[in-house]
């Protein structure tokens, strides 16, 4: 039994970021599967988090929520001077923070109603509404204008190297590849190739895999 513990979903772009994290610093945990379809992130997994979402993470006898912060921590904790993917510099630091609200605010609100539209909805049988797409496309775009001119002077968003600020937008440019989403990505040449770069870390492609294996 390892003393790490990942309790969520492979349905959630949250958990999966987690996992991206854990598979970075090269950490052996145990996954909980959380039924999210059939309510169990509620009682009695309120008593690990008070607000019902995946995912959590335990860690001896801390216990996490709230996924930006557990990868923060991880990241402080586990980082390997050289490897980290949270800089120690306080100003350099300040940078990745910057960019990780960027993603919170900026990417992932459009990003999860594209989601939700064209992926989620055609799942369950439903037909995405077009104009809902629109508009999110709409606003995703603008966003993506400024990710390719940051990333006109980076190779990444905070710097010249691959942070937690690049990493926690993997599950959802994963699940956007598939759809007529791709086309905003495709269309700007320096985002393209960091979507490529940083899709292609080993670590997620072992999230990637764990997601495989449990729809199999």
């Amino acid at each position: 039994m390892k003393n790490k513990k990942v309790y969520g979903s492979l349905n959630s772009a949250a958990t999966l970021k987690v996992l991206a994290c854990l598979f970075e610093h090269d950490l052996d945990f145990d996954f909980v599967p959380i039924d999210l379809e059939a309510g169990e992130h509620k009682k009695p997994f309120l008593s690990m988090n008070p607000f019902g979402q995946v995912p959590v993470y335990e860690d001896g006898d801390t216990k996490q929520f709230e996924s930006r912060a557990i990868i923060r921590s991880m990241a402080h904790q586990y980082g390997k001077k050289g490897e980290e993917l949270i800089y120690w510099d306080s100003r350099e630091q300040a940078v990745v923070a910057n960019w990780i609200d960027v993603e919170d605010h900026h990417f992932e609100p459009p990003a999860l109603k594209l989601n939700s539209e064209l992926v989620i909805k055609p799942k369950k049988g439903l037909t995405p509404d077009e104009e809902t797409v629109a508009e999110a496309e709409a606003k995703l775009a603008k966003v993506l204008d400024v990710y390719e001119a940051r990333l006109s002077k980076f190779k990444y968003l905070a710097s010249d190297k691959y942070t937690i600020a690049d990493m926690l937008h993997l599950p959802n440019i994963q699940a956007l590849m598939g759809t007529q989403t791709k086309k905003l990505f495709d269309s700007r040449p320096r985002l393209s190739a960091w979507c490529t770069a940083i899709l292609a870390r080993p670590a997620w492609i072992k999230v990637v895999e764990m997601q495989q294996r449990a729809q199999a």
